[in-house]
């Protein structure tokens, strides 16, 4: 199975929230730089994370993003089915062939679907930051205060 770059790129956003920014709102445009992601795209993509409630926006000075949930509730299966769709729609034959095919095995897909998204269902956020750190991925620096004049 090969994941899009639309749902590769949301789970580097997602995770990059979730490593690096603890309860302060990050930036799209830092994390489309931390991530190399386009910030036009990351704002889609976290439009529709935010519609599924998994981030929340802030806006005006100092906002950004945050995660609406703790990383520990958060799974990559939310967050692929968040800018993808379910699972079973995105797993599966492709067009009918045409005429009937009697003895095709379309139970595979379903069998398939359910493997795919059990594993990405168990694997959230924080076992991924737990992962990181055991690997030495560093963490960004926290940013110093900010004055406007």
């Amino acid at each position: 199975m090969h994941l899009s770059q639309k749902a590769q790129y949301a789970i580097c956003g997602v995770f990059d929230l979730a490593y690096n920014g603890g309860a302060r709102p990050i930036q799209v445009r830092v994390i489309g730089e931390r991530q190399r992601i386009p910030a036009r795209y990351l704002e889609q993509i976290f439009q529709s994370l935010r519609k599924a409630r998994l981030v929340h926006a802030k806006r005006g000075p100092g906002g950004g993003y945050t995660l609406a949930r703790p990383a520990a509730e958060i799974t990559l299966r939310d967050v692929v089915e968040a800018v993808e769709g379910p699972l079973e729609e995105r797993i599966g034959p492709g067009p009918p062939p045409l005429g009937r095919v009697a003895a095709r095995p379309t139970f595979v897909w379903l069998r398939m679907a359910s493997a795919v998204g059990g594993a990405l269902e168990r694997t959230s956020f924080e076992s991924l930051c737990r992962e990181a750190l055991r690997r030495s991925v560093p963490r960004a620096e926290a940013e110093g205060p900010m004055y406007h004049i």
